[in-house]
Parts: C-alpha cells; sequence; structure tokens
C-alpha cells in the first residue's frame, strides 16, 4: 500500500536524532519542509494544490467547487511531539486517494485533501488557528499580531514564507463548497486498545480552552532577601498548579499547567513576572467553568497572599462539539463492514482532544476516525500506532470516502 512509502518519506521531516520527537512549528523549517513534501505528493498524484488566503493547503482531485467532500488534518506538531497526531490523517487521505483509484472508482463530486496549519498552537499560542481563521473564528488583527516566543509576529512569519499577512480571514466561498469533512486521526488514549476494532468514529469533542495568567511580583536577590519582604510569583502559581489538580479529580475534568515564562529566569533571582497557561478540559460546559472559575479564585487568593498582581485572559475557548448524529452512525455502518461481527460494535468514542473537525463542525457536516493507539499516549514520542492498523484506517477512509464521493448533495 501507498501509505507505508508516504509515510516513509515524511517521517523524518522534524524529527530529533535524540528521543524521535518532532518539532514542526508554523512557518519554521520543519513545518516549510512537511508542507514541501505535501505539495510534491500531491501534485505527484495529479491533484491540484492550492493554498489558501489563511495558509491552509488543499489538494483537489477534481475541479474546486460547491458540494465537495473534504479531509485531512494538519503537519505542525507540539514541541516534542510524536509522530502520528495529525501526519496520519494527511498521509491517510492521499492514500485512500490512490486505495481509490487502484479501486478503479471514479468520483461524482471533488474531493479536497486539507493541511491546516497552527493546529497544535505550538508557535502562536492558538489552537487550531488555520480553522478558527477560514471560519471566522478568531479576529485576523488578533491572529496577525499573535507572537511566538522570540517575539515574531503571525504576520511577520507569514510573510516570510511568502505569503499575505493581510488576507487572512474568514473564507465563507472556501467553506461553502464543502458538503462534508471527513478527519482520520491517531486514537489519543487506550480506548480501542483492548478491542478487535482498529479503526473507531468520534461522537464528541469535550469544551477545552486555554487560560494565561500573569503573576507580577517583584524581581530581588534569592540570597539577601528576607522570605517576609518578598513579593515572588513563583509561589502563587504552586498553588494554583495545584488547586488545578485538586478541582480537575473533583470534576472528573482535566487541567493542566505545562507551559511558564519566568523573567528573568535566573537561579539567585526572585522573578519579576511569571506567565503560566492553563489548559482545562471537561465533559460539558459546567464542570469546565467550575474548574476554571476555581483555578480563578485559587490563584488571586494565593497572589494576595503572596502580594503579587494578577492578571488572567482566555487566549482560546472551545464549546463541546456534538458531532453529526446521522453522519457519525453512516460511518460506523461503512466501517462495520470490515469487521468481523464477532468483534462488537464499531466504539463511538468521546475525547478530549481538540481538532480542526471540531472548528469545521459548526459549518460543515464532520465526522472523525480514529485509528487504534496501543500506547494510549500522544503528544509524546511514545505515541504509536501499529503498521497494519494505519493500513486499516486507510482502508476505512477510502470506504467512507467512496461511499460520500458517490451521494450527490449535501451530507447531513
Amino acid at each position: 500500500m501507498s501509505f507505508d512509502r508516504l509515510w516513509a518519506d515524511l517521517l523524518p521531516v522534524g524529527r530529533s536524532a535524540d528521543d524521535g520527537g518532532y518539532h514542526r512549528y508554523t512557518w519554521a523549517g520543519a513545518d516549510t519542509d512537511a508542507r514541501a513534501w505535501f505539495t510534491e505528493a500531491a501534485t505527484t498524484r495529479g491533484l491540484d494544490v492550492r493554498t489558501d488566503r489563511n495558509g491552509n493547503l488543499w489538494a483537489w482531485w477534481g475541479a474546486p467547487g460547491p458540494g465537495a467532500v473534504a479531509t485531512g488534518s494538519h503537519l505542525d506538531s507540539v514541541p516534542n511531539g510524536g509522530a502520528f497526531d495529525g501526519p496520519l490523517g494527511v498521509v491517510g487521505a492521499l492514500a485512500a486517494v490512490d486505495e481509490l483509484r487502484s479501486r478503479g472508482f471514479t468520483p461524482d463530486r471533488s474531493l479536497a485533501v486539507g493541511v491546516f496549519v497552527e493546529e497544535e498552537g505550538g508557535r502562536f499560542g492558538v489552537p487550531c488557528l488555520g480553522s478558527r481563521l477560514a471560519t471566522g473564528g478568531i479576529d485576523p488583527a488578533r491572529a496577525r499580531g499573535l507572537t511566538d516566543a522570540a517575539g515574531t509576529t503571525w504576520a511577520e512569519a507569514m510573510a516570510a514564507a511568502g505569503l499575505d499577512p493581510d488576507g487572512i480571514g474568514a473564507d465563507p466561498d472556501l467553506i461553502g463548497m464543502f458538503d462534508v469533512f471527513v478527519e482520520l486521526h491517531v486514537e489519543q488514549g487506550r480506548a480501542l486498545a483492548d478491542t478487535a476494532h482498529p479503526v473507531g468514529v468520534a461522537s464528541s469533542i469535550w469544551p477545552h480552552g486555554r487560560w494565561r495568567m500573569d503573576f507580577t511580583g517583584r524581581a530581588d536577590h534569592a540570597g539577601t532577601t528576607r522570605l517576609l519582604d518578598r513579593a515572588d510569583p513563583m509561589l502563587p502559581l504552586a498553588h494554583t498548579i495545584l488547586a488545578a489538580r485538586a478541582l480537575a479529580e473533583e470534576h472528573e475534568a482535566r487541567a493542566t499547567v505545562a507551559k511558564a515564562h519566568i523573567t528573568p529566569n535566573g537561579t539567585n533571582a526572585i522573578p519579576s513576572l511569571v506567565s503560566a497557561w492553563l489548559d482545562a478540559r471537561a465533559a460539558d460546559q459546567d464542570a469546565l467553568a467550575a474548574v476554571v472559575d476555581g483555578v480563578r479564585e485559587a490563584a488571586d487568593r494565593a497572589a494576595r497572599d503572596h502580594g503579587v498582581a494578577l492578571a488572567v485572559a482566555a487566549e482560546s475557548t472551545t464549546p463541546l462539539v456534538e458531532f453529526s448524529h446521522d453522519l457519525r452512525d453512516r460511518l460506523a455502518g461503512i466501517v462495520a463492514d470490515r469487521v468481523p461481527e464477532s468483534a462488537g460494535p464499531v466504539p463511538i468514542l468521546p475525547t478530549g482532544a481538540g481538532h480542526d473537525a471540531g472548528v469545521l463542525s459548526a459549518h460543515v457536516p464532520t465526522a472523525m476516525l480514529y485509528v487504534r493507539n496501543p500506547t494510549g499516549v500522544s503528544h509524546s514520542p511514545r505515541e504509536w500506532a501499529d503498521p497494519e492498523d494505519g493500513r486499516a484506517g486507510v482502508v476505512a477512509l477510502a470506504d467512507v470516502l467512496s461511499d460520500l464521493l458517490s451521494a450527490p448533495g449535501r451530507t447531513t
């Protein structure tokens, strides 16, 4: 299957020689190389590759126009991320085109294979930025002003990549072409690991978001400043992290503080500023609000106790996504045809992970297929899918696309 060749070609791009983790950041070297790989692979297959106004790539099988079916994912990564999150859906989409052609299939309508930019938010902080821009989910002026760790703005990085940052924003003409979007993705958990099913179907995406917390204290000498005289922003941050964990346990949610910038970041200096990011997710909006509000209250209380100022701002929020039940059930039926009846029903899985499919779902009927991950680990070099399960994902996607591309009109 062409999946193996495509996967082998992409695998080295942006991979660390030390531990196998990936560093593909939007508009930077490895991401640029990955985009070039996609363009070449798609062009070789006779697909028409275009870049939309927000920098997302689209490879068309058939003429761009209304009534199209879309699939794809992303190629960027979190810092030291895994190989499968995003790329599996891009490689799988190209391989599915090959699979359909090998069957002698001729689509009745056009197919678009997409690569969304900055899905992880690994460089500029806002996840699913390419799909948010295309659907009008973020103000273009705000997006242009987003900065990376070195202070480079989105606008500057996009211009350096040869694209026009003044043109970013909602693209209803593009989104309006799509009757349906299906994303193939590695499972980010172990729900499929102990089943006979290499492929499952998504049911929903938990509401989630990212909040920036700036704790402003007073820089001073670590050795000469009395404890009572300090305004150390690290202390309220520590209280906040512990509160986040306790609140997540209380509400059966997820709350993580995994990124922080410390100023001046010296071993013998009390910091003047600590900026940290809360990632929170829950099964419903009420639980999420309870966690985030509780973390804010704990942070505010600890900041006051230690003479530190606090500012909190939401950088991105995503409501609960319920994928189309009709489309979900349609996909589950198609996938089930490849699985022995003794395996039982195809698993229908919720997830706490965000995806471009979730952003698009408010505008286009959307569904997701998950490929089994025996480790259950994601956003890590230990993320994994067995090659035979990857191939099963390609076959499942090809089966789904064959069905959708043969159906006239909007798919619900």
